[in-house]
């Protein structure tokens, strides 16, 4: 008998545990990122990591920046990771555990130790993370899991990333480390700023599309509310 999880499942357990309705520009996004982590999480290859939460983290924030209310944010997060029988307070902690650590390195530091070409003895668990990694030939690579290294990078040095020689010679130092795909860690990251780029110009026009029908309602309102004034009399 098959009980492995169904994306089906995993929708009607989210809308089960947010049950408020969500704006239908960010609609996709939760569905996408909610069906992405099912997929992997009822894959036999695929193991947690920090690195994966760090990208899920990431992911939503930066996705979900600007959602109203601000107040449902945490309680979308928290219903996807649920619908994929995920602790959420797991995936923050690792989350920020992952991002002080990189602020407090410097990126030649980070980067070596990322690719496995020097062992630093500052995160036990994430030194055995990345060992295991690179240590791995069926290691389940996803694009969380891409998008948790570049914010690393991004989180130790905001400049080298801006940087396209930079940023693409420290993805390819990485990647040779742990043993992934270079040409695929660079393609997802472009895929992902490139959606990030289309999201804040929905955004845009969203705001515009608000802002105009506003002016519409307030110009409609000082018709209706503005005195005709009464028809003369002529003596």
């Amino acid at each position: 008998m098959n009980n492995v999880r169904t994306v089906s499942d995993t929708k009607r357990t989210f809308y089960s545990l947010h049950t408020r309705p969500i704006n239908t520009i960010y609609r996709r996004v939760v569905e996408e990122l909610m069906v992405e982590m099912h997929l992997l999480s009822v894959n036999s290859s695929f193991t947690y990591n920090p690195i994966y939460a760090l990208g899920v983290v990431t992911s939503f924030d930066r996705f979900m920046q600007g959602y109203q209310p601000e107040r449902d944010q945490e309680s979308i997060f928290n219903a996807i990771c649920q619908a994929v029988e995920q602790e959420p307070q797991r995936y923050r902690e690792d989350a920020q555990r992952l991002q002080a650590l990189a602020q407090d390195l410097p990126a030649q530091d980070l980067i070596a130790w990322l690719s496995q070409t020097t062992h630093l003895d500052r995160d036990p668990d994430l030194q055995a993370q990345l060992q295991a990694i690179a240590n791995n030939s069926q290691f389940k690579y996803s694009r969380l899991f891409a998008v948790g290294l570049f914010t690393l990078l991004e989180q130790s040095a905001p400049e080298l990333v801006k940087d396209e020689k930079q940023r693409t010679a420290a993805l390819t130092t990485i990647a040779a480390g742990l043993h992934l795909s270079d040409e695929k860690l660079t393609k997802d990251l472009e895929l992902y700023s490139s959606n990030l780029e289309k999201m804040a110009q929905a955004l845009v026009v969203m705001a515009d599309m608000v802002s105009a029908d506003r002016k519409k309602r307030e110009q409609r309102q000082q018709q209706t509310t503005t005195p005709v004034a009464p028809p003369s009399v002529t003596e």
